[in-house]
């Protein structure tokens, strides 16, 4: 993918003498249905788009035949549109009076960069709103029928990744010893490591484990696991990114699941 380029936009009369303003939109994880309204509503008043890759085609094709759609991808492991280019071009068309769309999959406050993007923007004047999307890992229970949460085996669920910029991790050893369902992003660079630090930190080996690749989209695939055999059941299938990685007891309740049912109920009524 090519890097897109800082260029002169005239501006019209639509846009002369009006304020500008950034707005940071969900496009949810890959179902264009579960676009909310509001979102769809503020796209079609939007006249720039920068959009990201996990952004679905069918999404694009709300775009009016005067808006301006730039790609500004941004995968891990590819080639990307680097974050102080996509600032400047938001902070650039802004400044020239255009309502900016910056569509982003999923939500732009979970794992979205929406929260440095608004600080940016806010420090130099810019007016910022974001308007929130269905993120991957709670759009994965309805899209498994599975609940991520469930009376009587798991009170809550909390959302981590497993890759940071400077190496850091969450603290596994607390989140074990929770019992709360875990959903993890980008953990599919390195799943033998993954699997080895879960394991170390004191989640069982029968742990009933979820993937889902795609979650919600045409090209949804997944599988159920323990968390013994995450790994080798991950690569035999070929699953890679963007995929979320659940763990509980609350996957044995799936209605997709790919355990046998009564071991899986047997684990998930077993807390």
């Amino acid at each position: 993918m090519s890097t897109p380029t800082l260029t002169a936009s005239p501006t019209t009369e639509l846009t002369k003498n009006r304020q500008g303003k950034v707005w940071l939109i969900g496009a949810g994880p890959g179902d264009p249905d579960l676009l909310t309204v509001k979102a769809a509503r503020q796209l079609q008043r939007c006249t720039i788009w920068l959009v990201d890759d996990l952004a679905g085609q069918a999404i694009l094709e709300l775009a009016s035949p005067q808006t301006r759609i730039i790609h500004v991808g941004k995968r891990g492991g590819c080639v990307s549109t680097s974050q102080q280019f996509i600032l400047r071009l938001m902070a650039r068309y802004a400044r020239q009076g255009h309502a900016v769309a910056r569509l982003k999959g999923g939500d732009p406050f979970i794992f979205g960069r929406g929260g440095e993007e608004m600080i940016w923007l806010t420090q130099r004047g810019i007016l910022v709103e974001a308007i929130s999307g269905i993120t991957a890992g709670l759009a994965v229970g309805s899209a498994l029928g599975l609940p991520l949460t469930h009376r009587g085996c798991s009170r809550g669920v909390v959302l981590v990744t497993a890759h940071t910029a400077d190496g850091s991790q969450p603290c596994w050893e607390a989140l074990a010893a929770s019992g709360l369902s875990v959903v993890c992003y980008m953990g599919m660079s390195n799943i033998d490591e993954l699997t080895h630090t879960l394991l170390a930190a004191g989640f069982t080996a029968d742990l009933p484990v979820a993937v889902v690749q795609n979650v919600s989209s045409a090209a949804q695939r997944q599988l159920t696991t323990t968390l013994s055999e995450l790994a080798q059941k991950v690569k035999a299938h070929d699953l890679g990114s963007p995929s979320v990685i659940v763990l509980g007891r609350v996957v044995g309740l799936a209605q997709h699941a790919s355990l046998d049912l009564d071991q899986v109920s047997a684990l998930a009524l077993a807390v």
